[in-house]
């Protein structure tokens, strides 16, 4: 059983279920996840559309269907015992799951680890009670997790092999009917309703102030596989008739790398335009009293995965209030009219997705799971 609670997740999880199908072919898959493990051939017991969710106000939104999905699970635990249930980060869901999973003697592989590092660090207590491995994926993860005596295992990241552009910028342009000379700057508010809703207003309205700013401005808009293009085009119906947007949705990667400059939404996103070498501002928000009851916990200094995995500020972060579409114009436009600080972000970038490992991370995973449930792993008291 594979467990995804987001757009990223369900990437991760359709690669590591191909890669469990490749080691045998036998193999019968279930769990939660979206259109990509679906097509992986995992059977779906629900899908994540109303799972995707951060904030601990926004949890509250969903909590019905929060619920309705751990019962589904738990009966299939009951009914259907899996011979190892492999988790992908989502921890507020993931980390009750293990725990349950517990009182059926199914052992657990956590593959991609929550946060834990940078806020509620407390959770490593659930994790060693109730998760047989961890399998990590950014470098630093794995000296965490062995301070706390977890055993852990470093595979490498799984975007090393599903980040390529299929076609070259030159191609992007050709495809979507966008001038040779054109600047592409990228709109890229997440792949959750609730980013969308904080994010993709703001976005815009910097979008309008560079379209003001630049004599030809295209803007990307690449559709995350767990939203529809009827919720994007709500969202921007007031202002599309003032800029040239293009949603695309296909060739995603090819659409991100064939922009100039990119405005983000914190997350995976960051990790795969770093491995693209596009440069970026990154941004998030929440509601205000998420953001205040989650501020106490927040251990780290920085937000986006690049620079947490740079040490150091490599894309500029503007996070809550700092996020509007004036600092976002400011800190995006140097990126589009000069070349020099956009091919200095590129270089940065370079060395970050430098640290990510080998690529074949999915294929370990695989083979970490394999060798779970060929030893018959029964959890730890």
């Amino acid at each position: 059983m594979i467990i995804a609670g987001e757009a990223s997740g369900d990437l991760h999880g359709a690669n590591l279920a191909r890669e469990l199908k490749i080691l045998d072919s036998s193999w019968q898959m279930t769990g939660i996840g979206g259109a990509g493990m679906a097509g992986a051939g995992v059977t779906l017991l629900f899908d994540i559309s109303n799972l995707a969710v951060m904030g601990i106000i926004e949890v509250l939104t969903r909590l019905k269907d929060i619920r309705s999905a751990m019962h589904i699970l738990e009966k299939q635990f009951r009914t259907k015992r899996p011979d190892l249930l492999i988790l992908i980060d989502y921890p507020g869901f993931n980390l009750e799951l293990a725990r349950r999973a517990k009182k059926y003697d199914i052992p657990v592989l956590y593959y991609i680890s929550p946060k834990i590092w940078a806020w509620r660090e407390g959770r490593i207590e659930r994790i060693k009670k109730y998760v047989d491995r961890m399998a990590v994926i950014l470098p630093f993860e794995k000296k965490f997790y062995q301070r706390h005596d977890v055993d852990v295992d470093f595979v490498g990241n799984p975007l090393l092999d599903q980040v390529h552009a299929t076609l070259k910028p030159a191609e992007i342009k050709t495809r979507y009917n966008i001038e040779s000379d054109a600047t592409v700057i990228g709109i890229m508010p997440g792949s959750r309703r609730q980013e969308i809703a904080k994010l993709l207003p703001l976005f815009m309205q910097a979008a309008v102030k560079l379209n003001s700013e630049i004599k030809k401005c295209v803007f990307l808009l690449p559709l995350a596989s767990t939203l529809a293009e009827d919720e994007i085009k709500e969202h921007c119906r007031q202002l599309d008739r003032l800029l040239d947007i293009r949603i695309i949705k296909d060739e995603r990667y090819a659409a991100m790398a064939a922009c100039d400059a990119a405005m983000a939404a914190s997350g995976t996103l960051t990790m795969e335009l770093a491995i693209l070498k596009v440069p970026m501002v990154v941004c998030y928000r929440v509601s205000l009293i998420s953001y205040l009851l989650a501020k106490p916990f927040i251990k780290v200094k920085y937000a986006s995965l690049v620079n947490l995995v740079a040490e150091k500020e490599v894309v500029p972060e503007l996070l809550q209030y700092k996020a509007t579409p004036e600092n976002i114009y400011k800190e995006i436009l140097p990126l589009l009219l000069n070349k020099d600080a956009a091919k200095d972000m590129q270089q940065e970038l370079a060395r970050v997705s430098a640290q990510l490992g080998e690529p074949g991370a999915s294929k370990r995973a695989a083979k970490l799971a394999m060798e779970m449930v060929a030893a018959g792993m029964i959890p730890r008291d």
